[in-house]
């Protein structure tokens, strides 16, 4: 009997990889202008420059168990709790240039000043753009008030919150938000979803995890033997065996939630 929902944030609720998409979209607009550049390939060369750049900080392995990516780098403050978040807070504001004077370079231009103007300019586009998938409140509409609710959710727990601060709608839905940040590790760690199952009190047969990421979201929740729902909105192919179910739309979930608690 299913007594509770386990939702991932990033592309399962939220569109981030739209958010992010129009982001960069109207920043390199603005190389376009002065330099008449192709928007779509400084775009590519930024993202080449800012994944490179990542990897080479010390941060980087905190980064990648908390699930921090790249791109949430270009815009986050990371004003949280914690040496490694103040080194992050530290690196930022030089990262960031580097990567759009880099993305610059590479197209032979030479213009750090701009570099810098674009940078800033990232982090605004980005919040002006936050996008929700239009099954998303249908969804958490009809299982709202029958299921406890729980947001797990990778990250910054200072830029995470200002994801939800711009779909402020989102928040009222969930009885707990756990953020890998604030917690001290992330998914696929077994311990944040046994974290997840003491907060709803419940056994892990009588909770669901709704996510998109396999490595993430529904590695981990295998770990400690919670049933998952793979958000498969790409029809990518999958090693056999990982999540228990798959859907392509987010409304997928409700026909599997009452078949669950039918049998």
């Amino acid at each position: 009997m299913i007594k509770a929902i386990l939702f991932d944030l990033d592309n399962t609720l939220l569109w981030d990889d739209k958010s992010v998409k129009e982001a960069f979209k109207a920043t390199c607009m603005l190389a376009e202008k002065k330099y008449a550049i192709d928007p779509e390939v400084l775009e590519k060369h930024v993202r080449e420059n800012a994944r490179t750049l990542y990897a080479s900080y010390q941060t980087y392995p905190f980064t990648q168990m908390i699930g921090i990516n790249p791109f949430e780098g270009l815009w986050g403050n990371f004003a949280d709790e914690g040496e490694d978040f103040r080194k992050m807070k530290e690196i930022v504001p030089a990262y960031r240039k580097e990567a759009w004077t880099k993305g610059l370079e590479d197209l032979g231009i030479n213009d750090p000043e701009f570099g810098y103007k674009l940078a800033e300019t990232f982090p605004v586009e980005r919040k002006k753009n936050p996008y929700v998938y239009e099954e998303t409140f249908k969804v958490l509409n009809q299982l709202k008030g029958n299921y406890q609710l729980l947001l797990l959710t990778n990250g910054s727990p200072d830029l995470q919150q200002t994801k939800l601060s711009i779909t402020p709608e989102l928040v009222p839905y969930f009885d707990h938000i756990v953020i890998s940040g604030g917690f001290g590790s992330g998914k696929p760690d077994a311990a944040i979803f046994e974290h997840a199952l003491e907060l709803l009190s419940v056994k892990k047969d009588e909770a669901l995890m709704v996510g998109d990421n396999l490595m993430t979201d529904i590695l981990g929740a295998s770990r400690v033997g919670i049933d998952s729902v793979w958000v498969n909105r790409h029809l990518i192919e999958k090693s056999e065996g990982m999540p228990t179910y798959e859907i392509s739309n987010l409304e997928e979930i409700l026909p599997i939630i009452k078949r669950i608690n039918r049998s």
